[in-house]
């Protein structure tokens, strides 16, 4: 008799964090898509339970020495989960490659490059004698000991080795003798190391004696003869050598305090300006530190490698006419056509080899075409790539294994993607099911959620008021379902058009030139000023390239009246500063929250410490702070929980048992505002605290500011690194929102991320306010509800990479719209227009 097969994931009693116990069964071998707000809960469902169940029950599987080396996730907050497959996960924020790292490393498609050229090469003797690829060759590189890849040359008969996948290696073997495969060489950069000549050495004239354990250069300077409180121009020639090129010695100097105290010292060591720089960069850690440090340097491309990271030595082998350094520049899209050459030069001995060197080369390449990543090529640096495209080769490198019983979660898969590239990603999650996986997609994109088979939509809003289950069905069912948040945007009914402000300053603008920078070529735009500007184009078109490599630093430098970025030909503009917002999260660590953030904390230890009963236990503002030792819980130092080791398990993470989470000691919970300690109003949301703080103008203000942006559900203990792309950006604006920006620059980067349809009205809202205040504002976003709603326009392409780098098209939406100008991102929003009745005099119904 044949065993009936599960058919659902059965998940009972959620609990993961704001999620209300909930019940919910998830349909297996289908694509499932989880909708809901902003903070509602979607990825504590996805993510909290189905993921870390189906990872955490799959190691368990697995040896006790091999779980000790992986990291494991805890337990859910779940009485029951049934029938959930093992998981894999591709998370919202992929993290940011290292230097060494490129489009080629990243999704392996250069390891079997590296393969192809040590196997079908046509390389050199080191008499020069060209050897064409044969099976012995081949046959060579498998051999043992002493005699594993050793060849003789035909024509002189010298005995030589051949190399290896690992000798192409630009991370290993392979690497450039000058830049260790980096394929750049940094220089010190003297412009920089004098911040401003007509300052004085004591009022900061001197850069690099601002890095980290160097500001105490400036007294030894003095002791040593050289004025420090003249400007550093009327320096004479002797003081401005000890300055710049002083000798490395020790000498007893005296250092006086602000409070007139003297610190003597027998052996302070005296690092001159240059010397300050190359020594911090021996002695740096953390990225931020390093960042300054690197801020003193230019980086340019290897003279010797030119920018290839590989030894030039290698460069005499080729495959296909082709060295490894030209192919490692061909886009994604040109490595067929390669493949195609190369195997119709092959001898017929070697072609079974290519057959299957290629299979695999094509077969790893494919999803990333599937994807829209053809216009990449292999040597981009992978710190260089989108969110949305690291996200890509992430989803392109776990499709390439074709398992099968697999839970695939996958946290907002659309980020970073034109219109045009989620119809690739649909095609790939139908493959993904199609191998007989389950996929579980967590995200806002509605013509993603138009195509699943099964939509679970958990809210009714954020925070608190959401964690449950409020509709659930297939896309047509839930069009009909008035609970049903997303139903209005997947049938064109909901009203996509919102309320603008004024703008004050009609008819001024910002222009800008570019030559040639990456696939730039010879671009002008006008951005209007004090208006909304949305900067659209397929990945890859240039959006970056344009807005944050050349706009922003142009009028940072503009203003300080520096040099303009060498690609930028020509500046107009009367913009004086630059704010850009991007999703990178917020704060480094759980000790980060809503209220350290922003400046409610330290109003609210001020507080605290100002009320008699405080004062009279002598408690100032240090002790109402849970990262002092004064007023942390000595027990968990502040963090409200503890870790506990326990062996091959996960590590086990508990509530404080001394402060039950509270984070304080016992003593400061104690004192009383107003009958709440200091722990009842952190546990407060923004909204519950607006009351509570109505004659407190200072923590009022912020309070108001937090709810207007949407964010009036978060706790002010909330942890920050823990809230969305889409909850960061608009943290980010808190201080932004409570002061004139006339001659201000607001960039966002990919606004929309983590935000539902409902949720983009208040980020439009939002944005209008800092318009209304006179900021110039510019959004690069593929969201086409943003582009709608923006003054104006801008489209670059027509696609990636060699492809684009064209200004397509420029002017409003509705004009855009109206016209004949042909762009894919055009076609696009013509099509969303007609789907929610919009008119091109820019109304709608709805």
């Amino acid at each position: 008799m044949a065993v009936k097969q599960p058919t659902q994931i059965e998940v009972r009693g959620g609990n993961v964090n704001n999620l209300k116990n909930i019940n919910v069964d998830i349909p297996l071998n289908q694509f499932v898509a989880i909708s809901g707000p902003s903070g509602s809960g979607k990825s504590s469902l996805a993510m909290g339970i189905l993921y870390a169940e189906g990872s955490r029950r799959y190691l368990e599987a697995l040896s006790t020495y091999t779980r000790r080396r992986i990291t494991q996730n805890k337990r859910s907050q779940v009485q029951e989960v049934r029938h959930i497959p093992s998981a894999i996960a591709l998370r919202q924020r992929p993290s940011v490659p290292s230097e060494r790292s490129t489009v080629g490393s990243m999704s392996e498609i250069f390891n079997v490059v590296r393969l192809i050229f040590s196997r079908l090469g046509t390389t050199r003797c080191p008499n020069g004698h060209e050897i064409q690829p044969s099976l012995k060759i081949a046959q060579a590189m498998d051999l043992a000991g002493d005699k594993m890849g050793v060849i003789t040359c035909p024509t002189c008969q010298v005995e030589f080795m051949a190399k290896s996948a690992e000798d192409f290696a630009f991370n290993s073997a392979g690497a450039c003798p000058e830049c260790h495969g980096t394929g750049q060489v940094q220089t010190l950069d003297d412009r920089k190391i004098i911040a401003d000549e007509n300052l004085s050495i004591e009022d900061g004239a001197i850069a690099s004696w601002r890095l980290p354990g160097r500001n105490f250069m400036p007294t030894v300077a003095a002791h040593i003869g050289v004025r420090i409180d003249v400007p550093y121009k009327d320096l004479t020639a002797k003081e401005k050598e000890i300055v710049l090129h002083g000798k490395r010695n020790k000498y007893a100097v005296d250092f006086h305090t602000s409070t007139g105290r003297v610190f003597s010292t027998e052996n302070t060591l005296y690092e001159n300006a240059y010397d300050a720089v190359y020594e911090s960069l021996k002695s740096v850690k953390s990225d931020r530190a390093m960042a300054k440090v690197n801020s003193f340097f230019h980086f340019s491309t290897c003279p010797t490698c030119h920018g290839t990271r590989l030894n030039p030595e290698l460069l005499t082998q080729t495959v296909g006419g082709q060295n490894i350094a030209a192919v490692s520049d061909m886009t994604l899209g040109a490595l067929g056509t390669w493949v195609t050459a190369t195997k119709a030069d092959l001898p017929d001995e070697m072609q079974q080899m290519a057959t299957i060197l290629f299979k695999n080369l094509l077969e790893t390449l494919q999803p990333l075409l599937s994807l829209g990543l053809d216009y990449l090529t292999l040597s981009r640096n992978g710190n260089t790539l989108s969110t949305g495209e690291l996200q890509r080769i992430q989803l392109a490198r776990t499709l390439r294994t074709e398992t099968t019983g697999v839970l695939y979660v996958l946290d907002e898969p659309s980020i970073g993607l034109h219109p045009d590239n989620v119809e690739g990603l649909i095609h790939i999650f139908r493959q993904l099911v199609a191998q007989g996986n389950s996929l579980v997609v967590v995200d806002h994109e509605v013509n993603i959620i138009s195509q699943a088979d099964w939509v679970i939509e958990i809210g009714p809003a954020a925070g608190r008021k959401g964690g449950q289950v409020i509709a659930q069905g297939k896309p047509a069912d839930l069009v009909q379902d008035p609970q049903s948040l997303i139903g209005p945007y997947i049938a064109g009914r909901a009203n996509i058009l919102y309320p603008k402000v004024a703008t004050q300053t009609e008819g001024a603008q910002t222009t800008m030139a570019v030559g040639q920078y990456f696939n730039l070529r010879d671009v002008t735009i006008e951005i209007p000023d004090n208006q909304i500007t949305a900067v659209s184009g397929f990945s890859g078109a240039g959006k970056t390239s344009l807005i944050l490599d050349s706009l922003v630093p142009a009028i940072e430098a503009h203003h300080k009246h520096e040099q303009l970025p060498q690609q930028v030909m020509q500046l107009t503009t009367d913009l004086t500063s630059v704010v850009s917002i991007d999703a990178k999260p917020v704060g480094k660590n759980t000790r980060s929250t809503l209220a350290t953030y922003t400046n409610i904390m330290t109003n609210l230890r001020n507080l605290f410490a100002g009320l008699p009963e405080s004062q009279a236990h002598n408690y100032g503002i240090a002790h109402f702070s849970y990262n002092n030792k004064e007023g942390d819980c000595p027990n968990c130092g502040g963090l409200g929980s503890i870790i506990l080791d326990i062996q091959y398990l996960p590590d086990m993470e508990e509530v404080c048992p001394e402060c039950q989470g509270k984070r304080y000691k016992p003593a400061i919970e104690a004192i009383k505002w107003h009958g709440d300690s200091i722990v009842d109003l952190l546990a407060l949301s923004v909204e519950e605290a607006i009351p509570v703080f109505a004659d407190v103008p200072n923590i009022l203000k912020e309070l108001k500011i937090l709810k207007e942006i949407g964010l009036g559900y978060l706790h002010l203990g909330e942890s920050t690194p823990s809230l969305s792309g889409g909850e960061a950006q608009r943290l980010k604006l808190v201080t932004h929102l409570n002061k004139k920006r006339a001659g201000t620059l607001f960039v966002f980067d990919e606004p929309s991320v983590g935000l539902h349809p409902r949720d983009v009205e208040t980020l439009m809202g939002v944005i209008n306010q800092l318009k209304d205040k006179g900021a110039t504002v510019i959004m690069i976003t593929h969201d086409l509800d943003l582009m709608t709603n923006a003054d104006y326009l801008i489209d670059l392409g027509p696609k990636g990479g060699s492809q684009g780098g064209q200004v397509m098209a420029s002017g409003t939406p509705f004009e855009l719209v109206a016209s004949q100008t042909e762009s894919l991102t055009l076609s696009y929003l013509r099509a969303h227009f007609k789907k929610f009745q919009l008119t091109t005099t820019g109304t709608g119904i709805g």
